[in-house]
């Protein structure tokens, strides 16, 4: 018998949305509300393999949009057990995922000053939720859960360390779900227990992070207090001297929400392409010699190279390097020109294994004689998010 679960991931102006069964990953129902509260709000879903849009009214709210998913969902048939709700922001509080309840709605308020453009997102689409569903067991699932392992040396920067305590200022990390699908994926593809499974995994797609994993617990991970942090992403900038967002302010009369806004949404692949954040039309225009182009991509790579290196010293026991994401899965130049930069460590690349690995291929692009085998394997957050939600039906 199955044991279909409904996934939301409400974000500032969109709702994805899918039915995932909990044992086996399969997704009936996919699909996503997008631009909601603007004039061009549409909602487009994929049922058994056939794809539907849906017109929704203009401006139309999150509300409206759930209203529709609840009356997509009713037509399949599918009596679902629970509701698993992707939550970006839980702090230090959410070691795990939690039933909704009033107290657990509180911490994501009161978590939504670290991630404000999504937990009141996530939150407003689990009130929304409950009440289309309030027979449902609702799941909150956290990004930042799986890296409550950190250690101190990791998840600390060099502040005083009153911020710390007073105010919660820290390395939070993010992707969760992605990382632990491919920690336990991983561990079933090498034949062995979770908990002796160390690897490096690095999700890239618009945004990007690379975590340590050393005996199935997280130990280091790029993305910090925000999904800023870290590497070169699509819009966002990752590492930049501290001092510059207050050097910008000055020097181009902007304040801090403008800053914050072209470090987030301005900068990345689409700053140094000065093209575009798509990874696939930068290919595309470094083919044709593009100077930009060339620039992001060379620049993305170094960046990665760098960070695999250095985590490289966080798991002693490493068994493998993964890509996953969309960039991760599915370019092959992105993952030859990282991997270019390893050569002298002995990690040889099989190029037509690396060709091959594409659009939902799992499986070793490194030669056999590799010092290190590197995997793509295709991540599946929101089987997690089922998953976990699943144990509270």
């Amino acid at each position: 018998m199955k044991k279909e679960v409904i996934v939301l991931n409400c974000g500032s102006s969109s709702v994805k949305f899918a039915i995932i069964d909990a044992q086996t990953g399969e997704a009936g129902l996919t699909g996503i509300a997008e631009s909601l509260g603007n004039k061009n709000a549409s909602l487009s879903y994929k049922l058994n393999g056939h794809k539907e849009q849906v017109a929704l009214s203009e401006n139309a709210s999150h509300s409206e949009a759930l209203n529709v998913i609840q009356s997509i969902i009713s037509r399949t048939g599918v009596t679902p057990i629970a509701i698993g709700h992707r939550v970006v922001h839980g702090g230090e509080k959410f070691t795990q995922a939690a039933l909704v309840d009033d107290s657990v709605l509180k911490a994501i308020e009161d978590y939504a000053s670290m991630a404000p453009l999504h937990n009141m997102a996530n939150l407003k689409g689990i009130v929304t939720a409950q009440q289309a569903y309030p027979d449902l067991p609702h799941v909150a699932v956290f990004d930042t859960a799986f890296f409550q392992t950190l250690p101190e040396k990791a998840y600390l920067y060099a502040l005083p360390k009153s911020l710390y305590r007073e105010h919660g200022i820290r390395r939070y990390g993010f992707h969760g779900t992605s990382h632990k699908f491919i920690l336990d994926s991983m561990a079933t593809m090498l034949n062995q227990r979770i908990e002796e499974t160390s690897i490096i995994s690095a999700h890239l797609g618009n945004g990007c992070s690379v975590s340590a994993i050393e005996n199935g617990r997280a130990v280091d991970t790029s993305l910090g207090f925000s999904p800023l942090e870290g590497l070169v992403m699509g819009t966002r900038c990752g590492d930049i001297d501290p001092s510059l967002p207050g050097t910008l302010q000055k020097k181009l009369g902007k304040s801090a929400d403008e800053i914050s806004d072209l470090l987030n949404k301005q900068s990345g692949l689409l700053g140094i392409s000065e093209l575009s954040n798509d990874c696939r039309t930068l290919e595309d225009a470094a083919q044709q010699g593009h100077e930009g182009a060339l620039l992001a991509i060379e620049l993305f790579c170094y960046r990665l190279a760098k960070y695999i290196a250095g985590y490289m010293v966080a798991v002693p026991t490493l068994n493998a390097i993964v890509f996953t994401g969309g960039i991760g899965e599915n370019s092959s130049l992105i993952r030859q020109t990282t991997l270019g930069y390893f050569a002298h460590f002995g990690i040889t690349l099989d190029e037509q294994k690396n060709d091959a690995a594409r659009f939902g291929h799992s499986g070793q692009i490194t030669a056999t004689n590799s010092t290190m085998p590197v995997y793509v394997v295709p991540t599946n957050e929101e089987w997690v998010i089922a998953s976990e939600a699943a144990t509270f039906a």
